[in-house]
């Protein structure tokens, strides 16, 4: 006789959810992608994208949907952050919810952003200057921001959040606004050099007051090539 596929569990279980904190960069701020909602709880508050988990799919497959049909965002670097799981964290019941964080060059998918489903609306926003988010969500925020600040300092993805064609001057005020800190311009630009991943190339700023910059550009497959062998990024 065959053993029965069908349990039945008595115990309550709790609700799945995900949430994602997407972070770009304008050249100026760090900046997350905050979504208002449009129902209840927290109607018109804002917060990150995110939703509950379906039956028939994994959790970041759950985040990437989400991501779609909150606030129209797609192909973006995804990577689990933390789990949330305080008893009260959501008024509608037991809600335990696995985050996400994304990284994006702002400028390359602002004109994606569209809100939709049980979204009113969806902004970037200065992370040194949100509003007051629904739930845990700014726990979470400053979760994942702290995760940033940590993990750019030994993995390459910082990259990430800039243009594909980038000025080491770029670069380095992204560094400084993550870090929240000033850097030396002639060690930083010696260090990063002397890796060998961030290229010259042979183009230019364009369309600028100033003088025009020399551009570069981060060679992704060098930096794979490298970690095979040893190499460690540090900053």
């Amino acid at each position: 006789m065959e053993p029965s596929l069908a349990f039945t569990y008595e115990y309550p279980r709790p609700a799945l959810a995900v949430d994602c904190v997407v972070l770009g960069f304008d050249e100026e701020d760090l900046k997350v992608l905050l979504i208002q909602r449009d129902i209840d709880p927290f109607k018109g508050k804002w917060a990150l994208p995110g939703g509950f988990v379906r039956m028939d799919e994994g959790l970041e497959d759950a985040a990437r949907r989400e991501l779609r049909e909150e606030a129209g965002m797609k192909d973006v670097f995804l990577e689990q952050l933390y789990t949330f799981g305080d008893v009260g964290r959501d008024p509608r019941g037991r809600v335990v919810s696995v985050a996400y964080y994304a990284l994006c060059n702002l400028k390359e998918h602002e004109d994606e952003v569209a809100a939709s489903t049980d979204a009113r609306s969806a902004a970037w926003f200065a992370v040194a200057a949100t509003p007051s988010l629904a739930f845990d969500h700014a726990r979470i925020l400053d979760t994942a921001v702290e995760r940033l600040k940590g993990k750019v300092r030994y993995q390459p993805i910082g990259f990430e959040l800039l243009p594909e064609r980038f000025t080491l001057s770029q670069l380095q005020h992204l560094y400084e606004t993550v870090l929240d800190r000033p850097l030396d311009k002639r060690n930083f630009r010696k260090k990063i050099l002397s890796m060998g991943m961030v290229v010259e190339t042979d183009e230019i700023q364009q369309d600028v007051a100033h003088r025009a910059a020399r551009l570069y550009r981060f060679d992704e497959q060098k930096y794979h090539r490298l970690r095979k062998k040893g190499f460690n990024f540090e900053l």
